[in-house]
Parts: structure tokens; C-alpha cells; sequence
């Protein structure tokens, strides 16, 4: 398959054949939502927590003695039958939802999601991306002379792959909104089906193909 690509300035130099074992990938939609679902669920942060027993401030003291008062017996106010006590099967931080998915797996539906990319139009190529100061109005420029936000949609998510770390450009493109930047060995489906476009330049290619086809 052969893919267009770009200059920063939004002109078309050349055609390059992308690699078929990355980018020509049979869709399978089984797998590829088995896999983001377990994406997701390893990024999930645990954050309602409540409190047991051991963990209620307070409650040391006996309230009052075993016998004698005729009430009911009661080691501690902390008890879960006691109003600001601890509470029994409440959610805890000690959840875990991890999900196991060998790689094998999370490689093919990279690839399934890189080849619906291009197939759908929504992958460009570009020769290079450079900067030569960390702007961000340099940044807007480039993105603007981009044919894919010509679209009809009003400032449509973008995701920039980076061959390898290039702060000038990070810094530049974290403030302008929709756009996120991401190394090409940190690549997998759940990025890439949460952004509308995506912009390669040709190093990371390379970069994908060394990656993924070891």
C-alpha cells in the first residue's frame, strides 16, 4: 500500500509503500475490543475507598462495661452497627481490575487500528517534523497547512507520533487543544481510537516497523 507524503508545508512530494504487515492488518473487532477493554481497565485509577473498622479514628475505649447496665454488649463505637463507624463491603483501594492480554494480542490490534487509519483516509504522512523553537504558534501553522483539518470537522483530534522524544515539539503542541503527542514505541490501540487523525513522520514508521516486527 502506498501512502502520500508531506512537507511541513502541506505539499505533496512523494508516495511511499508502507509496510503491509503493519498497515494491511484484516480488521477483527473481537479482538480489538477484548484488548481496549483491557487497556482500559489497567489505566483505571481506584479512587473510592471507605473506611473498615480498623482504619475509623477513635474507639479504643470499651463504651461500657460487659454486664451490669443491661445493654447490649460493645467492644468499640467503631463497630459498623454504630452511625460513624467502619463500614463492611464497602469499595476499597485494594480493587484491582487489571487485565491480562499477551502482547502478541495488543500487537495485532495496533495493527488492525493502524490499517482502518489508512483505510478510512485519517493517517498523514510526514517527511519530517521539526521545530526549530518549542512555539506553539509554529505548531498551529504546520497543523493548519495540513490537509486532513481541511475536513468538515471544526478542529478535529489530532495525534502526533514521535519517532523518539522531542521536547520542542511536546511543548509546542501540549496547549493546542484536540492535539496530543506520542512516542512510536509507546503506540497501541486505545490511543489511537481516541483521536480522529493521525500524523506520522516517516522516521517513526521506521520507528513502528523496528518496534513491533522484532
Amino acid at each position: 500500500m502506498l501512502g502520500k507524503t508531506y512537507n511541513q508545508n502541506g505539499k505533496e512530494i512523494e508516495q511511499i509503500r508502507l509496510p503491509k504487515e503493519i498497515f494491511e492488518v484484516k480488521m477483527n473487532p473481537d479482538l480489538l475490543h477484548q484488548v481496549v477493554v483491557s487497556q482500559m481497565a489497567n489505566r483505571r485509577r481506584v479512587i473510592a475507598h471507605t473506611k473498615g473498622r480498623g482504619e475509623v479514628r477513635g474507639g479504643g475505649r470499651k463504651p461500657w462495661r460487659q454486664k451490669g447496665t443491661g445493654r447490649a454488649r460493645h467492644g468499640s463505637i467503631r463497630s459498623p452497627i454504630w452511625v460513624g463507624g467502619g463500614v463492611t463491603f464497602g469499595p476499597t483501594k485494594e480493587r484491582n481490575y487489571k487485565k491480562k492480554i499477551n502482547k502478541k494480542m495488543k500487537k495485532r490490534a495496533l495493527f488492525m487500528v493502524l490499517s482502518a487509519k489508512v483505510k478510512d483516509k485519517e493517517l498523514r504522512i510526514l517527511e519530517d517534523l521539526k521545530l526549530e523553537k518549542p512555539k506553539t504558534k509554529e505548531m498551529v501553522k504546520i497543523l493548519s497547512k495540513i490537509q486532513h483539518l481541511k475536513s468538515k470537522i471544526q478542529n478535529p483530534s489530532t495525534l502526533i507520533v514521535l519517532p523518539k522524544k522531542d521536547e520542542k515539539v511536546i511543548k509546542a503542541a501540549r496547549n493546542i487543544p484536540k492535539i496530543e503527542t506520542i512516542e512510536a514505541r509507546n503506540l497501541n490501540a486505545l490511543d489511537l481510537l481516541s483521536f480522529k487523525y493521525l500524523l506520522i513522520p516517516k522516521k517513526a514508521i521506521k520507528t513502528i516497523k523496528e518496534t513491533f516486527l522484532r
